[in-house]
């Protein structure tokens, strides 16, 4: 008789507002089991593990990674803590699952990824967008080349932050946060583009701080290219009222668009055959009848299912860097005022040690 897999052991270290939508999706996870949280205030750790039935909450994280028998770690941290949190825990044979922006920099994040290739264990990026049956079915349509070639995208993340969000005192400055929008919000769609798109080959970016009294910038402007040939324009806002997340990609054979804000599914998705497609073909496009929406449950859900079998992370949580580098790529383009590419990114070892750059300041009565 076959012995029933062990249930995976897993860890929160943050409590915050987006560690309730991890904790979800593990107890949605049949064969896992939320055992400990870590928040460095001990009530909020306590109350975090009464609301999910958390048996051990601890205000240490060295604690925590001593004392209790782990499969996987969840970090849900501000970024400025990312990377310390996550080579502890990767250190300790644990593998890891971390919000986005996965670190402050690229250098943060190379060090992450060094420390699980070293140990052996995974480091799992949270990029939620790219989950979905319908962004799967679109990325196989590009794949697969039913779409024609890729020509022009535009990416915008437009969101709407006030004054109040940034009073948070970590929000909005480069040493905690580590950048502006365009890590903190922007770097999930700018995910789900590359996702689509592939490999990039050229950045050309630039930072303006147009309504927030921040540090870093709250909107950014941006020309990617990318090596099928794609061209896209990038715009990534905190001062948007009416907020959106869209992506638009025109092919040779169609417009495919998703517009939608925190989280997509089938209705946000729309395929657009050119004139000259004819309507037979075109649906063969429909997307498929099954539908999954786009959200932290899928992603942890293939992400447990890789790492429980021995596999390498999906699809949809492998090549964390992608999206980073193309973020500090803007940053650095911005900084630099060049063009940036794959191969001359880590030439700028400013921003690959952190991301702090000039931003352009335009506000009336600004010096």
């Amino acid at each position: 008789m076959t012995e029933p897999e062990p249930i995976w052991r897993a860890a929160i270290v943050g409590t915050g507002a987006i560690a309730h939508a991890h904790a979800e999706a593990i107890a949605a996870y049949p064969d896992a089991e939320l055992v400990a949280v870590v928040d460095r205030d001990p009530e909020a750790a306590e109350r975090f593990a009464e609301r999910y039935g958390v048996p051990v909450a601890y205000d240490d994280l060295a604690e925590l990674l001593a004392g209790a028998q782990l499969d996987v770690v969840h970090i849900c941290t501000p970024p400025g803590v990312h990377a310390t949190q996550a080579i502890a825990a990767l250190e300790a044979g644990v593998h890891v699952v971390v919000e986005k922006p996965p670190a402050r920099s690229l250098d943060e994040l190379d060090a992450m990824l060094a420390a699980a290739e070293r140990t052996g264990t995974q480091l799992a990026v949270v990029f939620q967008q790219r989950t979905g049956t319908a962004a799967a079915h679109v990325k196989r349509l590009l794949d697969e080349g039913e779409l024609g070639r890729p020509l022009v995208a535009t990416c915008q993340t437009l969101w709407y932050r006030d004054d109040a969000y940034f009073e948070v005192p970590w929000r909005g400055k480069w040493a905690t946060e580590g950048g502006g929008p365009t890590l903190g919000h922007g770097i999930h769609q700018i995910d789900l583009l590359a996702w689509l798109l592939g490999s990039w080959s050229s950045v050309q970016g630039q930072l303006w701080r147009l309504g927030r009294e921040t540090q870093t910038e709250d909107v950014s402007t941006a020309v990617v290219g990318f090596e099928n040939g794609a061209v896209a324009s990038v715009i990534t806002s905190a001062v948007s009222p009416r907020e959106t997340s869209s992506i638009r990609i025109d092919t040779e054979r169609a417009t495919v668009t998703v517009d939608h804000l925190y989280g997509h599914a089938h209705e946000h998705w729309r395929i657009t055959p050119a004139p000259h497609v004819v309507a037979a073909e075109a649906g063969g496009w429909i997307l498929p009848d099954r539908e999954e929406a786009s959200g932290h449950p899928p992603l942890v859900r293939a992400v447990y299912d890789a790492l429980r079998s021995g596999q390498d992370l999906p699809p949809v949580a492998a090549d964390a860097a992608r999206s980073f580098e193309i973020v500090t790529a803007i940053y650095s383009s911005a900084a630099t005022g060049r063009t940036v590419t794959p191969a001359t990114l880590r030439d700028d070892a400013d921003r690959r040690a952190a991301l702090e750059s000039p931003v352009i300041e335009r506000r009336p009565g600004r010096a």
